[in-house]
């Protein structure tokens, strides 16, 4: 049989080991990766093997030749543009004349692809992916399969809102040559986003096997170090190039030991290694050849390439060392940081955990490295929780992480791009807000300082400024001491999933744009933003209907809203009775504290309270009694004021809204658009259907400033009290659960809630939505934390709590239960 061998990929997310090296030939092992998969190949009976070829084509040319030396025979075909992966594969169209296999150069496997080609044949297939299960299926195509293995439905790198299975595309498939006629030959085409959806919607033989044993995509520096775990721990059963010398032990010839040296396997040492007097090589560590380790020099759990020096008394603690890295005397190389070839860390330097120095480059003498010397891997946490980055002031978000942000967002501008920076008032924002103007700067683009503002008044400012993007700082309403970085296109909108993943690619690739000295744009500042907004948002209202009502609102704002709130309401014509929460109280702790505060409102004889958070982007409500108007409610209201006072008679929102807006657009002969969770993706669909009229959408459901100014103007000019308006609305009851969940366990999860329901009542745009007679229920994991949040609506409060309890109760019992045969 033939194979195809995909090694045209350039590692970008692998640097600095894929500097000088096209990402098939990184070392893994002592052995490059591709090699693995030649042997593999070869013991499966595949001897005919052709190599598709687009990045440094020639290393990898020159390392393998014919094939002769490793008992097969090589073809190349090389892209002169890059074709994706399925265009990759067609140019050796005249190679590929029966079944073959497809498998990627830079993965490893020691699946029996045999099996997988007899499954094929079998089922008559055109194309059979191979799967397999994985914990963290969000960086993989994920696939769902009928019992006989034929392909329902897949999804290419989902959000934990779309996982609706643990089994993920490998990147290996048995196809027939006459899938290749499906593939344009000029122009770019991909395997999983468009070849295997077309044989989907044309509803060809299209299947899918999960295929016992050991994957792993070697995608990224944590990748690259498991696999080289797994390999010295037996968990990947791949052919290991040494001697066997007992107790863990694998060497290469040549190798000299100290009698005096200290090995604790399992270990690999290559070829001509040295090994001084008190040195120490630790478990799950891979020497490559001609390394040397001077006395009392210690690796643990390491890996070093060929030439590597330690010496005396220097230590690698889990770090990598890339080809002839030099760590001089007493110097230290800590967990997951990464030297590139020929660098040089001088005596009794430190480089920290997860930093990354690129090749050639020279730690100084007793210094520390806390950052990359090409900017800094970062935290190893997801950088982007939707459209912003969260951090820790004092911990993780330092103003060094700052900078690189702002850097890495201000490279997906042209140069000369204007950009504007804002943050939450006090000297931390300041703090903060300087470091992501630096970074911006750095790239060429012309940063406007906009100063101390709030959420809403940012997009406003954005937008009125005509600005091309812009970044704003904001603590978190919730947690102390907790901060966001939130990124905006030019209409003052969270950025979508795929331009956040541009940014955060750039981030991790660090190779962010810098510009020379007199390229550096001087910053400009923006002063009366503030006072614009107001102007802006009285222009809407009837501030001389509100003055005649003479409306009373007691106002309670947590510490950073109150001044901006106060002066809206009272420029507008309300009577404003401030009612601030103590300082330092979170949004939890306010919303506990909610009864004294009702109380209150009917002690001043107010129309009606109002709660804002400290970034003005969180609202309650209350009557002039005191009572809460639930979220349901509020939804609905704000439904019904935007539908009324405009002409767009449709409305987006997101999954996890109540469905009591659908009930009010139908009255009122509008429609509810729904879109998945991601803000960027809420923010572009309601900007799309954001209509001309007195109010606008977007400032409703972002704004809560703008929602109460609308609301009061919309209350007087109807003479209603907010206790009537909300009585003619539909009663629709909610209730939401929290259920903790393992991430490794998510995927496996929801691929068990889905394969439970029955398809008819299950929708998948954004989590699980299950419709009953009664109501429905929405199980939707969190994208920040360990855990499923659990919504459901119903007709009376107890349906309510009855499916959401369901839900809960089931989502244990499948987490307690683990993987239940079948699924």
């Amino acid at each position: 049989m033939k194979a195809i061998i995909m090694a045209g990929g350039e590692g970008s997310r692998l640097r600095p080991l894929t500097c000088r090296r096209p990402k098939p030939l990184v070392p893994v092992a002592n052995r490059p990766v591709m090699e693995y998969c030649v042997d593999l190949l070869r013991r499966q009976g595949f001897a005919e093997i052709g190599v598709t070829l687009q990045y440094l084509p020639g290393l990898i040319q020159e390392y393998f030749g014919d094939g002769s030396d490793f008992g097969v025979h090589l073809h190349y075909f090389v892209e002169t543009t890059p074709l994706g992966t399925a265009g990759s594969v067609r140019n050796a169209a005249p190679f590929l004349d029966q079944t073959f296999v497809v498998v990627s150069g830079d993965a490893l496997t020691d699946f029996d692809l045999r099996e997988a080609v007899a499954f094929h044949r079998e089922r008559g297939a055109l194309a059979t992916l191979v799967l397999t299960q994985v914990e963290n299926p969000l960086e993989y195509g994920v696939v769902i399969t009928d019992p006989d293995g034929k392909i329902r439905a897949f999804l290419e790198k989902p959000s934990w809102g779309e996982v609706f299975s643990d089994r993920v595309n490998t990147g290996i498939y048995i196809l027939e040559p006459e899938v290749l006629d499906l593939i344009p030959p000029d122009r770019p085409f991909d395997f999983s986003k468009d070849l295997f959806p077309l044989l989907l919607k044309e509803a060809k033989p299209l299947y899918g096997i999960t295929l016992e044993g050991y994957w792993c995509d070697i995608g990224n520096i944590t990748q690259y170090w498991q696999a080289h775990q797994d390999i010295l721990s037996g968990k990947a059963r791949v052919r290991i190039v040494g001697e066997d010398r007992g107790n863990g032990l694998v060497a290469g010839e040549g190798v000299e030991i100290h009698p005096m040296a200290e090995i604790r396997g399992p270990v690999l040492i290559g070829g001509f290694c040295r090994i001084g007097p008190g040195a120490r090589v630790g478990p799950y560590t891979v020497l490559g050849s001609y390394c040397r380790l001077g006395e009392g020099a210690r690796a643990e759990r390491a890996i070093l390439w060929d030439g590597v020096t330690l010496g005396a008394g220097s230590r690698v603690e889990g770090g990598i060392l890339l080809s002839r890295v030099s760590v001089e005397e007493g110097a230290r190389v800590l967990e997951g940081a990464v030297v590139g070839d020929a660098g040089r860390i001088l005596a009794r330097a430190e480089v920290r955990p997860q930093v990354k120095v690129w090749p050639e480059k020279c730690v100084g003498q007793d210094s520390v490295l806390r950052e990359s010397l090409v900017w800094g891997q970062g935290t190893g946490r997801p950088l982007f929780t939707g459209s912003a980055a969260p951090g820790f002031l004092g911990g993780d978000f330092t103003p060094s992480q700052a900078a690189r942000l702002g850097a890495a967002f201000g490279a997906t501008f042209k140069p000369g791009a204007t950009v504007g920076v804002s943050a939450f008032a006090g000297p931390a924002g300041d703090m903060l807000a300087k470091a992501v103007a630096a970074g911006l700067m750095s790239t060429g683009v012309k940063v406007v300082e906009m100063g101390r503002l709030l959420m809403p008044v940012f997009r406003f400012a954005v937008r009125s400024l005509e600005l091309n993007g812009a970044c704003h700082l904001k603590e978190d309403a919730g947690v102390r001491g907790k901060v966001w970085l939130h990124l905006v296109n030019g209409r003052g909108a969270d950025l979508p999933p795929a331009d956040v993943r541009k940014v955060e690619n750039i981030f991790w690739r660090e190779d962010v744009r810098q510009v020379e000295g007199e390229e550096i744009a001087e910053a400009a500042y923006q002063p009366g933003l503030v006072e614009a907004y107001l102007d802006y948002l009285l222009g809407t209202l009837d501030t001389d209907k509100i003055t005649r009502r003479r409306v009373r609102v007691a106002l309670g704002c947590q510490e950073g809203s109150a001044e901006t709130a106060s002066r809206l309401l009272s420029r507008a014509g309300c009577e404003v009775i401030r009612l601030d929460f103590a300082p330092r109280r979170t949004w939890g702790e306010i919303q506990r504290e909610l009864p004294f505060f009702a109380r209150e409102i009917g002690r001043y004889g107010a129309e009606l309270g109002a709660v804002i958070d400290k970034n003005a982007e969180r609202l309650l409500l209350l009557d002039a009694g005191g009572f809460l108007v639930d979220e349901a409610r509020r939804t609905a209201l704000l439904t019904r004021i935007y539908l009324e006072e405009t002409e767009s008679k449709t409305l987006a929102l997101p999954m996890v809204a109540p469905r009591a807006a659908e009930i009010v657009a139908a009255d009122l002969g509008g429609r509810i658009r729904r879109v998945k969770n991601h803000p960027g993706l809420v923010h572009q669909a309601v900007l799309e259907e954001d209509g001309p009229g007195r109010y606008s959408q977007f400032n409703l459901q972002f704004d809560a400033l703008a929602a109460l100014a609308y609301l009061i103007d919309w209350l007087a000019r109807h003479d209603l009290s907010l206790a009537e308006a909300v009585d003619g609305l539909p009663a629709v009851y909610r209730s939401t659960r929290l259920v903790p969940c393992p991430w490794q366990a998510k995927g496996r999860v929801m691929r068990s809630l889905v394969g439970e329901e029955d398809g008819r009542r299950v929708e998948l745009l954004d989590g699980i939505q299950v419709s009953y007679p009664q109501g429905w229920a929405l199980v939707l994991p969190d994208q920040e934390e360990p855990l499923y949040r659990v919504y459901s609506e119903a007709f009376s409060q107890e349906a309510a709590e009855e499916l959401a309890a369901f839900y809960e109760k089931r989502l244990q019992e499948i987490i307690r239960r683990g993987e239940s045969p079948g699924l």
